[in-house]
């Protein structure tokens, strides 16, 4: 269907990975079984959580609202990606493209103000542990929880209607495994000035901020550990905030490796690989971080087991 010299655009063409073709059958082999263990290690962390009393608190409730947004992250680019790699027409419709954006900026913003949200939780704890129960109330928790969930949902709407308001041409092929907003705006033959204002402030507020909110609280929290004269002490603090610290490094690392770097330095393999990282690789990663480097988690796993083995035998 056209439209004066515009042709409109029902359609776009994923070219997905740069992956020769004797090797896709591997990869997408590699790819499902990542896929699977993110979901499996995520769910496992919400149940643990869910069913462990112990687990009821602060710290606990933000984490596993983490692991649901990683859960939620994989899945909308994921699922496509292996339909894609069997099909021989890698296509996705214009409205499933600006739904995959959407949820993609949503639970990307998600992570990033829940990681916000724990770094303050992991701040209270270690500067003032006298006054945590009296600073992190359930009403604060819940309230940061809900106030991350609502923020996200208009940031992700806001960058999803100012691409809905673009016109695409004739050219309908997207160099990557999803529908990324920078691919897109290099498609549309629309003036794409406000979007990449818009991406440059709102950029600003939800990852530098974030990632500079993060980085002033564990210079803090570091600055208090080296003051407490137990090492046992220093110990157990340092291996608190290390779990929450690598997820950290490894989300916001790629992140803004990939944004806030001039996109004329960054190849399409670049980014691709990039994406990769954040979108499939941390969110595997972060229930084996939290679980295996984390007593309690272990703890609780333990007791969650040995309880469902005794009705078993019951």
């Amino acid at each position: 269907m056209t439209e004066g010299n515009q042709t409109v655009i029902s359609q776009f063409l994923l070219l997905g990975l740069p992956i020769p073709p004797e090797h896709q059958h591997l990869f997408y082999t590699l790819f499902l079984v990542m896929y699977l263990i993110t979901i499996l290690g995520n769910l496992i962390i919400i149940i643990i959580i869910r069913l462990d009393s112990h687990l009821h608190t602060p710290m606990y409730l933000f984490l596993s609202n983490l692991s649901f947004s990683d859960l939620c992250f994989s899945s909308v680019t994921m699922p496509k990606l292996l339909q894609n790699m069997q099909s021989h027409y890698p296509s996705i419709s214009y409205a499933g493209c600006l739904t995959q954006m959407y949820f993609y900026l949503y639970f990307a913003d998600l992570e990033s103000f829940l990681l916000v949200v724990m770094a303050y939780d992991r701040y209270v704890a270690i500067c003032f542990p006298l006054h945590y129960t009296s600073i992190m109330s359930p009403k604060l928790c819940v309230s940061l929880v809900l106030l991350s969930w609502v923020l996200t949902t208009f940031h992700a709407m806001l960058h999803t209607l100012l691409v809905a308001r673009l016109s695409f041409c004739e050219d309908n092929v997207i160099p990557h495994f999803f529908c990324d907003m920078s691919p897109l705006l290099k498609l549309s033959c629309s003036d794409t000035y406000v979007n990449e204002l818009v991406i440059f402030i709102m950029g600003g507020l939800v990852i530098v901020i974030p990632f500079l909110l993060i980085t002033v609280s564990y210079a803090r929290v570091v600055t208090s550990i080296l003051k407490v004269p137990s090492v046992r002490g220093i110990r157990k603090a340092f291996s608190t905030c290390g779990s929450h610290l690598s997820v950290v490094s490894l989300f916001y690392g790629t992140i803004i490796g990939l944004y806030l770097c001039p996109t004329a330095n960054n190849s399409t393999v670049k980014e691709t690989v990039m994406a990769m990282m954040y979108t499939v690789v941390t969110p595997m990663l972060n229930p084996f971080i939290y679980s295996l480097r984390n007593r309690d988690m272990k703890g609780a796993l333990a007791r969650v087991l040995s309880k469902k083995k005794i009705t078993f035998c019951l």
